[in-house]
């Protein structure tokens, strides 16, 4: 019964833990660029019971059974395997603002933070006072020069990410990258990524792998808010049904250990 507890109590801890990627993603649907996070769970291997001490060997008609026939298997509950990002693309939205950019595949931005260069697919930017292109949390946008500077926002992007005034001179080309698993950026917060080991180091996108640019609009986050939502139902009664296991194996414990103390008394 012991048992029974643990395993109720990790697909609680299981269940939290979708529920906390869903709260998030739910939070964020109204975010430019913003990727939502899926949770993945496993079971723990499980035993395979067979009766010890089974006295008496029966026949069949190909001879004896086994003396310790299998019971079954017993299962130890659950764990969660890992939280990924879905890089799948969102849709796109006109803003009709020169500074806004979408990217039409996979590719990211670079932008410099405090913290060193971090990645991002939100390209909803503004000009800063000092001419730079800036995110909204005010990091500077880089390009293949490094800082961006421009005059004013009547600037043109075209679809390879080649930046020029509004007199026709070439300022900068956005600076794109790719990575080999994407899928393990590290988020960190203000919709940026950075890199780790297993998603391996940026590298800089060209030719094929270079996504297409669209100046005016912005892609959306690619969260399913009906989606997102029944999966909380299923979460909420999948945490309740192992609420209850829990409750049910308490119940038993206690009816065992006041009939064991009735017992003993005798």
């Amino acid at each position: 019964m012991i048992r029974g507890w643990y395993t109720g109590a990790s697909g609680m801890n299981a269940q939290q833990n979708r529920l906390d990627a869903i709260s998030n993603n739910l939070a964020n649907v109204d975010t430019a660029g913003y990727k939502k996070d899926v949770t993945v769970s496993k079971n723990f291997s499980e035993l395979l019971l067979r009766r010890t001490n089974f006295d008496g060997v029966y026949k069949t008609p190909f001879g004896s059974a086994d003396a310790a026939p299998v019971i079954g298997k017993l299962g130890l509950g659950v764990e969660t395997n890992e939280n990924f990002t879905d890089f799948s693309q969102g849709s796109f939205r006109q803003t009709d603002s020169n500074c806004d950019i979408a990217f039409g595949e996979k590719g990211f931005f670079c932008i410099e933070t405090p913290l060193g260069e971090r990645y991002t697919r939100d390209g909803n930017f503004i000009l800063g006072k000092e001419g730079l292109l800036l995110t909204k949390d005010g990091y500077p946008v880089l390009g293949e020069k490094g800082f961006i500077h421009l005059e004013n926002d009547q600037f043109t992007v075209n679809p390879d990410g080649m930046i020029t005034d509004e007199d026709g001179n070439l300022v900068d080309r956005f600076k794109v990258v790719r990575f080999d698993n994407e899928r393990y950026l590290k988020k960190m917060g203000n919709n940026l990524y950075s890199t780790n080991d297993i998603s391996g180091p940026a590298h800089i996108a060209e030719g094929m792998e270079r996504p297409r640019m669209l100046q005016g609009y912005l892609e959306t986050s690619n969260v399913n808010v009906v989606n997102e939502m029944v999966q909380m139902i299923e979460v909420n009664r999948a945490y309740e049904a192992n609420q209850k296991t829990i409750t049910s194996e308490d119940t038993m414990m206690s009816t065992l250990w006041s009939k064991t103390a009735v017992f003993s008394g005798r």
